[in-house]
């Protein structure tokens, strides 16, 4: 790359650092892509830093040593995920969205990808501090969200299937069942999907009872995994027994009416939790202090 003014190193730096969340990266790095002074590059970076922390766009770490460098981490600002949930909660409550059997279309916001990549960020946000090292899935409809999450991690996604696929090699499955119909089905995934001992958070565009999840809990005990966290998009309030205790919602569906036409959805404890997470930040910080 030639040598930029810093008004062009300021740019390219943003850029490149967003694009490589989670991601070690040191001064020299920087210092060789601009051909620029390590002092200057450190200046730099505390203009990116500054910047980054006012806006709500994340956090950057600096790692001492000669083998340390930056880091940056996604975040988000209370009153923006708020927000963004307020809006989420009003577009999935419009009456067209009711289909036979009261359930509620959802596959136009999966497939927005501005949309997930808004949930992947307040999914990062909780889990930036956490050891994640892959993100979980069962296909289809949870695979968008399962990447944009991942994206901002920078670790990889595992697929669960209901299928066999000779493409992945051989598969552990197990038999689990359903949180609603109670009937038994079964879920695989490649044994090269995951590394033994690997730290999982695990995603799910909805929920009724948790079966879904309850099986994907299940089956990570086959890899010796560590769940690390529990994610929904949608949940369900209406469920006589859940199988899952501890999970993060986005949204939560209170009524679903097919007579009346009326779809009721309020914020699920998602905010709830990103409070608890930046009170324990603030008291490590304090008490580091």
């Amino acid at each position: 790359m030639k040598k930029l003014k810093r008004s062009g190193r300021l740019v390219d730096m943003t850029h490149y650092l967003i694009q490589h969340p989670h991601q070690l990266i040191s001064l020299r790095y920087f210092s060789e892509r601009y051909q620029s002074a390590k002092s200057s590059i450190s200046e730099d970076l505390t203009i990116v830093k500054e910047i980054f922390e006012q806006e709500g766009i994340g956090s950057l770490y600096t790692v001492p040593g000669a083998s340390g460098g930056v880091k940056y981490i996604p975040t988000v600002v209370e009153k923006e995920a708020e927000a963004f949930i307020q809006e989420f909660c009003q577009e999935l409550s419009d009456p067209e969205r009711i289909l036979p059997g009261g359930y509620l279309y959802m596959m136009d916001v999966l497939g927005a990808p501005q949309k997930m990549n808004e949930v992947g960020r307040l999914y990062a946000s909780l889990f930036a501090n956490e050891q994640v090292d892959a993100v979980m899935t069962v296909a289809t409809k949870g695979i968008p969200m399962a990447y944009a999450v991942a994206s901002f991690l920078d670790v990889p996604v595992s697929i669960v299937r209901r299928d066999h696929r000779v493409t992945e090699g051989s598969m552990v499955s197990i038999n689990y069942v359903s949180g609603s119909s109670k009937r038994i089905q079964t879920m695989s995934l490649a044994r090269r999907s995951l590394p033994e001992g690997a730290n999982v958070l695990i995603l799910d565009d909805f929920m009724k009872a948790g079966g879904t999840v309850r099986g994907m809990v299940d089956l990570l005990k086959e890899f010796r995994a560590n769940v690390v966290g529990t994610g929904v998009l949608v949940e369900s309030e209406d469920v006589e027994e859940r199988l899952v205790e501890d999970y993060i919602s986005i949204a939560r569906l209170t009524e679903v009416s097919e007579r009346e036409r009326s779809i009721a959805l309020e914020p699920g404890n998602y905010l709830t939790k990103l409070k608890e997470v930046k009170a324990h930040a603030h008291d490590l910080h304090e008490g580091s202090t």
